[in-house]
């Protein structure tokens, strides 16, 4: 595995999380693939803790993501079971009986239904192992209470900082926290949610309403990103409410009652994803792109996405070259309605393209100024109606090429 030094893009620190009321975290260092650090997490739940998930929409999903899509149905959990190091996805039966090995032990060890326990799994694919190593441990890992930078720090695989973010709101009156984590930082265009993420809230909120919730708030966050376009065959976003907090609860995603609650809770599902385009493998440059007047929402993010996914445009934001064309083309390919008469490319706010053809008064000066910076803004207006959308990335370096081409070294 080629070594990787810290992003530039990496936030001062890992912060500091609250407590969540009802949620114990144990983490194990058993030497999965990486040496030295956590690599197995087990996030332990209170009887009655509501659940919600949303998983990759790849066709090749893990058979860990397979059983929590069907787990997920009972709308309860009493623990997240997580492994770093191998994604045990696409080994055929060995990858089932990993996951079910897994969910047995776990199960047994908490007096509770299989369907309570979701596992998670990422890393290689393709490379059949057992969960003996993870299943003997058990009783230690339980016995090994851990602190949220521990947990962040066991789902890593190429990410080269821990992930976490919290927020609190109100509900009824009633003081919630929620806390969460993530990893990713390749293999990155959700499709979902992100490559893995667990967030937890002390929130009484029932699986309806917290499923109702997270989708919404996916879409606008880890589904708003992309780092290479790549869609894991792992997936997972999970999302526990405790009840532990008290509030008066709701039975209905839309009452206003919540409506704080949801605020909180997407700024920290957007704040982990902008975590994981910071940590962009071989990222110098993080890139917000905003599409505006397109036909419709679906559409402006088509063409959202096209930019921010472009080989072209980020090779030449890496570059720092103001090669404003490469956006007019990745609008044209996407298949959005758009007429070139209409668009209108911006790039740090500067309009460069208007009407069919570059700005009379085009200096490109200004431009360049800014694509030198790390925070990058691409704007393009369709013309053609009320449908916006955004999205953020990062730059495509040659550390991407460096360190998948050494990933199963």
């Amino acid at each position: 595995m080629v070594a990787t030094s810290l992003s530039p893009l990496a936030p001062a620190g890992f912060p500091e999380l609250p407590a969540i009321a009802g949620v114990k975290l144990h983490t194990a260092t058993l030497g999965i693939r990486y040496k030295g650090r956590p690599d197995v997490l087990f996030a332990e739940l209170e009887p009655g803790t509501q659940v919600a998930g949303v998983f990759t929409t790849s066709t090749t999903a893990s058979a860990a993501v397979r059983w929590g899509r069907e787990a997920l149905k009972g709308g309860t959990a009493r623990a997240f079971f997580v492994n770093a190091g191998n994604s045990v996805a696409f080994t055929g039966k060995a990858g089932e009986k990993f996951v079910a090995d897994k969910v047995e032990c776990a199960a047994k060890a908490l007096g509770c239904a299989k369907n309570e326990i979701f596992t998670a799994s990422t890393g290689v694919i393709g490379e059949p192992t057992t969960a003996t190593r993870i299943t003997d441990a058990l009783d230690d890992i339980l016995a090994n209470d851990a602190g949220w930078l521990d947990a962040a720090k066991a789902i890593m695989t190429t990410d080269t900082f821990p992930k976490g973010a919290s927020a609190t709101a109100t509900i009824n009156g009633t003081k919630v926290t929620i806390a969460g984590i993530a990893k990713g930082s390749g293999m990155i265009e959700p499709n979902m949610a992100t490559m893995l993420g667990f967030v937890f809230t002390d929130a009484a909120l029932p699986h309806s309403v917290l499923q109702a919730l997270l989708s919404d708030c996916n879409n606008r966050s880890f589904n708003a990103i992309t780092v290479d376009s790549d869609t894991s065959t792992s997936d997972t976003l999970l999302l526990a409410a405790t009840g532990k907090a008290g509030n008066d609860t709701v039975s209905d995603a839309n009452d206003p009652a919540i409506a704080e609650f949801k605020d909180a809770l997407e700024g920290v599902l957007r704040d982990l994803a902008h975590q994981i385009v910071r940590d962009g493998e071989g990222a110098s440059k993080f890139i917000t792109v905003n599409v505006t007047g397109a036909v419709n929402e679906k559409e402006a993010k088509i063409a959202a996405k096209a930019i921010a996914n472009s080989p072209l445009v980020k090779t030449a934001i890496a570059g720092e070259d103001a090669n404003w064309g490469r956006i007019v083309m990745a609008v044209g390919k996407c298949g959005v309605t758009a007429d070139p008469n209409k668009l209108t490319v911006s790039i740090g706010g500067i309009e460069l393209a208007k009407n069919g053809e570059r700005v009379a008064d085009y200096d490109e000066g200004p431009v360049e100024a800014h694509i030198k910076g790390q925070y990058i803004d691409i704007a393009a207006d369709l013309g053609f109606g009320d449908g916006a959308a955004t999205v953020w990335t990062c730059d495509l370096t040659h550390g991407y090429i460096s360190i998948n081409a050494d990933y199963r070294s």
